[in-house]
């Protein structure tokens, strides 16, 4: 496996989404939402197997229509509600990146703000952009359609 500081190339999404932060945030651990949403491209679904804490790994296979995508890696900060960075490693290729996931808040809304770095080649970057772009609206979407967009009863105010 390459050194995954190697690449200098990166990319970056903001989107907003409709529930809190909270809410936006268990998506991202919860393996069977993970099988609806993180369908970029020609995938239909995805597996998920999550250990969600620092040092723990994480497998995801993308289901697509010609071949499966599987990627692989280590979470390096979990900060619940607020923060996830994991390497990323697509098998197939000896490249591991980094992802960066912060949740902000934004009143009963929230703010995803995805930042994909150390690609060694400019158009990897720019295509993983498009992947994730079509990640994070089919979670806005799925985030509305499993009635997920209302604040957590823990984090209403009182």
């Amino acid at each position: 496996m390459a050194n995954p500081t190697e690449g200098t190339h990166r990319m970056s999404i903001r989107r907003k989404m409709p529930a809190a932060r909270e809410v936006v945030y268990e998506a991202w651990i919860d393996p069977q939402g993970i099988r609806e949403w993180m369908c970029p491209g020609d995938v239909t679904s995805a597996e998920a197997v999550l250990d969600v804490r620092v040092g723990g790994s994480y497998r995801i296979v993308m289901k697509g229509k010609e071949r499966d995508h599987v990627h692989t890696g280590v979470y390096q900060v979990v900060e619940p509600n607020a923060k996830l960075v994991f390497t990323w490693t697509q098998e197939g290729n000896d490249v591991t990146t980094l992802v960066t996931v912060e949740f902000l808040a934004h009143g009963n809304e929230s703010e995803l703000v995805l930042t994909h770095e150390r690609f060694t080649k400019p158009d990897v970057a720019k295509r993983y952009e498009s992947g994730w772009g079509t990640i994070a609206e089919k979670l806005s979407s799925y985030l509305v359609h499993r009635g997920r967009h209302v604040v957590p009863a823990q984090s209403q105010p009182k």
